[in-house]
């Protein structure tokens, strides 16, 4: 199946060399025109000129972009260009309301749509051991399934549209839960003195071991917060499961706590940052706030 991948970030840019060593690959595109020169260039791949000379020239379009806007904005942009047999594969996270409306505009010409938003980090997305959650029609996530494995080992199909999106939300949440038990127990620990990449050895090999301690632990002790996954990124997913939790009536006080933090560490520039960030208000001679107190 040709593919085009439209969005070339961190996370852009690597599944794009993934699906390039499958042999997927067959154009790419960016707002950024430079970014998206030089990659094709990379990748011996065709740089198209627009949203729908991409969607002309392949059988499926991929978008890794950053915001609901940004997605309705590239659909539209996409849709001149996209026939009956097209398939429109959205990797972003939005919210399912707008995964819902991006079908919708995207059905209208005929094509088929999935919502795939992933999560692993940019090592997911540079090792192509993604995981991601799909919604949208099980025949859609079937002929789809090829080129997800490209970026992915763990795909699953989570229901119709917005489905992939309202699973990414649980993610988020649980992210930030891990972030901020992660981080306060890695900051008492360094307030009792004891030896940090000792402690993360031996955490990491117990029943309080997870992904996040292993991989962001050793660096965050460090002071060294290269992303991973940026904070304001992570602070836009989380306003958009706020927003679902309000719609449900449901308490979410991790998630009102972690927004706080964040909106805090945005004000003091930290916003293109990883989230282990958090670790800033935490640990000793940090700032302080409720989370830290």
């Amino acid at each position: 199946m040709k593919t085009g991948l439209i969005g070339l970030g961190a996370m852009g840019a690597r599944m794009a060399r993934n699906l390039a060593k499958h042999r997927l690959l067959a154009a790419v595109w960016n707002r950024t025109e430079g970014v998206a020169r030089n990659l094709a260039e990379q990748l011996a791949v065709p740089c198209a000129e627009s949203p729908a000379r991409l969607a002309e020239a392949v059988d499926a379009v991929l978008l890794c972009v950053a915001a609901d806007r940004d997605v309705l904005e590239v659909i539209q942009r996409l849709l001149p260009g996209l026939r009956p047999t097209s398939l429109v594969i959205d990797l972003s996270t939005v919210s399912p309301e707008t995964a819902r409306q991006a079908a919708s505009l995207v059905a209208e010409r005929g094509a088929e749509f999935l919502d795939a938003p992933v999560t692993g980090g940019v090592e997911g997305a540079e090792n192509g051991t993604l995981a991601i959650m799909v919604g949208g029609e099980v025949s859609t996530f079937h002929r789809a399934r090829p080129v997800l494995a490209a970026i992915g080992n763990r795909i699953v199909h989570m229901g119709p549209s917005g489905a992939g999106q309202a699973a990414k939300a649980v993610n988020q949440i649980m992210a930030a839960g891990i972030n901020q038990a992660v981080t306060e127990a890695l900051a008492f620990g360094a307030h009792l003195g004891l030896p940090m990449d000792r402690l993360i050895e031996v955490v990491a090999g117990g029943a309080a071991g997870n992904w996040f301690l292993e991989k962001r632990g050793p660096t965050l002790v460090r002071g060294s917060f290269q992303p991973g996954f940026k904070l304001a990124l992570h602070y836009k997913d989380l306003r958009i499961c706020k927003a679902q939790a309000e719609q449900l009536g449901i308490a979410t006080p991790v998630l009102d706590l972690t927004l706080r933090d964040y909106a805090q560490l945005l004000e003091q520039g930290y916003g293109t940052e990883d989230i282990s960030a958090l670790y800033r208000l935490k640990r000793p001679g940090g700032a302080t706030t409720g989370s830290a107190s």
